[in-house]
């Protein structure tokens, strides 16, 4: 039986060291053995199990769920490839709509057709925006209502173009929140301090007011509490929730 270093299932991969290091204090993926120089390897199995937690990372399911589901008793490795398979062959179905809605749309920006505005949005995820509503009014009350439906008047106008360039400014947002925690900037520097204000300047955009102290501080604890913008930032960078978190509550406290 082959086995393989940290490093190897590294780049096998594309974990990086840190995070299989992470992945093995919280149980999540212990290595076979570890050695007397304290280099940890790995086999066939624990292979196995790192692409089940890779796959349901990329459904969204929080590393913690992902441990309990991967250690329960009943646990059945074929089953749940089987159901991955289900629900990426859908994903990919979903895909294919969203890559030809925005062909149509390139199309007719560039003159070569007339964009069906039916089919503006076909591919997006209406189920999705329900469960993170229905989540907030869970978590926060009934008052919160409000706020959602001023949201969406805010955005009602809005064309397909300012939608992807929205989407495009908080990736490059979170991108950069990912490279500053890598670096080890602490989450109240100055450039970390930067990056925020983009963040703070991006939510108002579709804020009836800009968040205010209170208002960011309690973003920060919705994107923390939140299982699907957790499973969002942990697949970026494992404790990239926690760092954005924090900077936002500093920003809040020194800046708002």
């Amino acid at each position: 039986m082959r086995v393989h270093t940290v490093g190897e299932v590294a780049r096998l991969s594309g974990l990086s060291v840190r995070a299989l290091r992470h992945y093995d204090e919280i149980g999540l993926l212990k290595p076979l053995t570890v050695g007397e120089n304290g280099y940890r390897y790995y086999g066939p199995d624990e292979l196995l199990r790192l692409q089940q937690i890779l796959l349901q990372r990329e459904l969204g399911v929080p590393l913690e769920e992902i441990r309990r589901a991967l250690d329960a008793p009943d646990f059945d490795r074929l089953a749940a490839l089987e159901a991955h398979r289900d629900r990426l062959a859908a994903e990919a179905r979903r895909y294919a709509d969203l890559v030809k809605t925005l062909d149509q749309t390139l199309a007719a920006l560039k003159g070569d057709g007339q964009m069906d505005e039916t089919a503006m949005y076909k591919g997006f995820d209406p189920k999705k925006q329900a469960e993170h509503e229905a989540w907030l009014v869970d978590r926060y009350g009934e008052g919160v209502r409000a706020e959602i439906d001023e949201s969406k008047a805010r955005t009602k106008a809005w064309k397909q173009t300012d939608f992807d360039a929205a989407q495009a400014e908080v990736e490059a947002i979170e991108a950069e929140m990912a490279q500053a925690l890598a670096a080890g900037l602490p989450a109240d520097s100055q450039a970390v301090g930067a990056i925020v204000a983009r963040l703070h300047a991006w939510v108002a955009r579709s804020w009836k007011t800009p968040p205010d102290a209170n208002a960011f501080a309690g973003l920060a604890q919705l994107y923390s509490d939140n299982p699907d913008f957790r499973a969002r930032y942990e697949g970026r960078a494992v404790g990239l929730t926690e760092y954005l978190s924090e900077a936002m509550r500093v920003f809040a406290r020194t800046h708002l």
